[in-house]
């Protein structure tokens, strides 16, 4: 099976109990459908961000965007088609995710 990284992107930092439930039921609910969530990762809310631009260092989120990554998790697959529709079960409040293929190096 191909590896996917999904990248959970939210416009509020606050989510609802449920849908933090929602996300502790994942993996099991993408078990059921064939794929595995191989690691995740929920990140803290973006004004805890430092960003890095060559020799410019800028407290906060550097990129303007009105969603801020949220968390990111790495799947299994079959294909992209089937990484697509487990990613949909992703929960989100007032985002989405993005899907990308892994690129085939793991440091560690």
């Amino acid at each position: 099976m191909t590896q996917y990284a999904v990248l959970i992107f939210e416009g509020s930092a606050d989510l609802p109990p449920e849908v933090v439930e929602a996300h502790e039921r994942l993996p099991e609910r993408i078990a059921a459908a064939g794929g595995r969530i191989v690691a995740g990762l929920a990140l803290s809310p973006s004004d805890t961000a430092t960003s890095v631009r060559g020799d410019l260092i800028t407290d906060g989120p550097f990129i303007e965007t009105k969603e801020a990554m949220a968390g990111v998790f790495v799947l299994e697959a079959r294909d992209l088609d089937h990484a697509l529709a487990l990613a949909r079960m992703t929960p989100v409040v007032d985002g989405g995710v993005e899907v990308r293929p892994m690129a085939g190096f793991v440091v560690t």
